[in-house]
């Protein structure tokens, strides 16, 4: 989630319009041919095509339909009628009216030039791809400046990939996304599993962000299961940042593929981004009626009498599973729904970074009574810090 939501309505719009049987933020087909958005040849990459790397230096699929009709092609909130690729550069600000509004420098490009472009931009960084899937709330926009943030902040020496799927970029079409991501799945397992096909990859770390989990986990076991790599050692670092995900399903199926002894032999680790103070999983919760995987919330009231009664904080994490590592941001939240820390806490970024490096452990993370879980505390040193310079995040503007 990006722009500031007073929770009064956030808890509306995901839990009581729609137990009230209100409709809420219905799919509008809208007033132009969807065929109509891509009939400029420029929605159709030709082979051999150039695109300047430089100007464009992040790597993109999508299943969104894109708008061809104006000089600046932009990606609707509409599915596709492909998955189509291309590269980007940080969107900028743009004045629209009276308004700063964002837009997204981006060219597509014909599939096999852009694996051949992918394939010799990671031979020039030992192999290393970063693959960042967005969740619920999202634009092309957003999702692009949170993808060319993870970029600059991380530092990451190889390619940084933004998968993304149609979300509908509004507060009341969390259903939607729901739905739009469960389509989506097929196109996301295909693209994972061609991705880490590519014998010139050799590590892939993927992060995901809230819903996004939902595709990430799912594919990564369709991987795991049909790949020609029988180890699929090369998907090793996976970061899931307040996943949108039932808790207890993630439980129950995360050691048969995902997380199984012999993918955790070769390397595979699972890091969770979680908050007690993460109001829109809060939200999903009270719709779903289970606790998510990225909030520490106790279901069980006896589990939380137990640890109140032994003086520690009433939370109640995912279970210990080989590789697994739970990372607890409810003390350096930020923002107003505690949603996106990993992008907007000084402390939780750099931790995040280190992760994306490959580092397992951190001398600032304080253990718990859980061997696997780790809280993030504020640092007494610097107890105000600069998170946006620390973040490297940009200021916010209104999206399309």
């Amino acid at each position: 989630m990006k722009r500031a939501v007073p929770m009064k309505r956030l808890f509306a719009a995901l839990v009581l319009a729609p137990l009230s049987g209100c409709s809420i933020a219905a799919v509008d087909y809208g007033k132009v041919r969807h065929a109509d958005y891509v009939a400029d040849p420029r929605c159709t990459a030709q082979p051999g095509a150039s695109v300047d790397g430089e100007a464009l230096p992040y790597f993109f699929a999508t299943s969104r339909l894109p708008d061809c009709r104006t000089d600046d092609i932009t990606l609707l909130r509409h599915r596709g009628d492909k998955i189509r690729y291309g590269h980007f550069a940080a969107p900028r600000e743009v004045e629209v009216g009276k308004k700063k509004k964002l837009r997204t420098p981006m060219a597509f490009q014909e599939s096999g030039d852009w694996w051949k472009a992918l394939q010799a931009e990671t031979d020039k960084r030992q192999g290393r791809v970063l693959l960042y899937v967005h969740g619920y709330r999202e634009t092309f926009e957003t999702t692009s400046k949170d993808a060319a943030q993870i970029a600059r902040m991380t530092g990451f020496v190889g390619p940084v990939i933004e998968y993304s799927w149609p979300s509908q970029g509004e507060v009341l079409s969390y259903a939607v996304d729901e739905t739009n991501m469960y389509h989506d799945v097929r196109n996301f397992r295909d693209f994972l599993k061609t991705l880490a096909e590519r014998p010139w990859v050799k590590e892939i770390v993927i992060v995901s962000h809230s819903l996004g989990a939902r595709l990430v986990i799912p594919a990564i076991s369709y991987v795991d299961r049909t790949s020609s790599s029988a180890d699929s050692s090369n998907i090793s670092n996976v970061i899931l940042a307040s996943p949108d995900i039932d808790r207890e399903t993630f439980e129950r199926d995360i050691e048969e593929e995902v997380l199984a002894a012999r993918r955790v032999a070769v390397g595979r680790r699972i890091t969770l981004y979680v908050s007690h103070a993460d109001k829109a999983l809060a939200a999903s919760r009270a719709l779903h009626g289970y606790p998510r995987l990225g909030s520490p919330y106790c279901f069980d009231p006896f589990e939380a009498a137990d640890l109140k009664a032994k003086g520690l904080p009433v939370r109640c994490y995912a279970t210990a599973i080989s590789g697994l590592t739970v990372i607890d941001t409810t003390d350096v939240s930020r923002g107003t729904t505690g949603h996106s820390n990993f992008l907007r806490s000084a402390v939780a970024c750099r931790d995040f970074v280190d992760v994306v490096a490959g580092k397992r452990t951190r001398p600032e993370r304080a253990p718990t009574h859980l061997a696997h879980v780790f809280r993030l505390l504020p640092d007494p040193a610097d107890p105000k810090p600069d998170d946006a310079a620390i973040c490297n995040r940009l200021p916010e503007v209104e999206t399309p």
